[in-house]
């Protein structure tokens, strides 16, 4: 199972108490205090990892608590501070305070670090209630309460470009093609039920990383399919890629009408979507009858024309012209969407 949303319940160390303690030494006849303070409480924060890519390891946790401090003991000691608690993120998560609906964080860069809840402060040892008049206190503080914060974690994927498509479009095989991506491939609906993310290198070293969504099927903005679970994870893509099976086994689907269904999923998931840069897949080209599917859905679309390619996955035909055309659009628009 893919886990991209969780809620926990976030409790801080509580801090060690100080202590009353009296020194016994021979180099000091009176005596005095001599009592520590106690160690403060650890905390809970976030942190986020380049090697977590979803939120799994955090599935059917709800209580991440740290560790509490140390008492203070004799001899002016300090308890020993308690240890800090680190939630590992990927990068793209939004932390929530559940309590208000504030947003905490949106975390996007690699070792950024928040603070969820302070660990308690120590208590203080009667050693520090000496005064000038009042040379033996009999005083001590207990620690502090650790701090309780309710949040939830959501991951939306950061990519240059999310490929969008229908179940069994070829999604799969051309990122298997254009990346070194080791994807499910097969030849039944809903193959991936997980978002991938991978990228395309290329000769000058530079990277465009690329989000496969699993299919989006007719009203998936309305909780249909794997859709709903999914959209969101293109949300914070620069550019998109639209992948349409062009010839259809058995004819059993329009390819126009397959791509009618993708922009209105999109629109209604979120209109602005529709105005980021954008390819045209047309898939499968390699099967018969495919050219009079590519003459039909050019005039269906002439307004999109210029943004057509037609490719095979499977045969890696024109995967080259492809994997320029999706530097090209990765490079439009140097914004990151929330």
């Amino acid at each position: 199972m893919f886990t991209d949303f969780t809620k926990l319940r976030c409790i801080s160390g509580k801090g060690g108490n100080g202590v009353i303690s009296w020194t016994r030494a021979k180099y000091l006849p009176k005596g005095g205090p001599s009592g520590g303070n106690g160690g403060k409480g650890g905390s809970v924060k976030i942190k986020v990892s380049e090697h977590i890519h979803c939120l799994d390891h955090l599935r059917g946790k709800n209580l991440i608590a740290a560790n509490k401090g140390a008492d203070g003991s004799s001899n002016n000691k300090t308890g020993r501070s308690g240890k800090d608690t680190t939630i590992l993120v990927p990068a793209g998560t939004i932390v929530t305070n559940t309590s208000t609906g504030e947003i905490l964080a949106d975390l996007t860069t690699p070792d950024e670090t928040l603070d969820i809840a302070e660990g308690g402060r120590g208590g203080l040892g009667n050693t520090c209630f000496k005064t000038a008049t009042n040379r033996t206190p009999r005083k001590c503080t207990p620690g502090q309460l650790g701090k309780e914060l309710k949040i939830s974690l959501e991951m939306k994927m950061i990519a240059d470009v999310g490929f969008v498509g229908l179940p069994n479009a070829g999604k799969s095989t051309l990122m298997k093609a254009l990346t070194a991506t080791d994807v499910k491939i097969g030849n039944y609906p809903f193959t991936t039920l997980k978002p991938n993310l991978s990228y395309l290198e290329y000769d000058d070293y530079s990277r465009v990383y690329i989000a496969d969504i699993p299919g989006i099927i007719k009203d998936a903005h309305k909780d249909r399919g794997l859709g709903l679970a999914f959209l969101k994870h293109i949300e914070r893509s620069k550019a998109l890629v639209f992948i349409v099976d062009i010839a259809p086994l058995g004819e059993i689907s329009d390819p126009i009408e397959d791509y009618k269904i993708l922009k209105n999923e999109l629109l209604c998931h979120d209109k602005a979507l529709l105005d980021r840069p954008s390819i045209i897949v047309l898939n499968k080209c390699e099967l018969d009858g495919a050219d009079k599917y590519i003459q039909a859905f050019k005039e269906a679309f002439p307004e999109d024309k210029d943004k057509m390619i037609s490719i095979s996955a499977k045969e890696s035909l024109n995967i080259e012209a492809l994997s320029t055309q999706i530097k090209h659009i990765a490079q439009l628009d140097g914004k990151r969407y929330n």
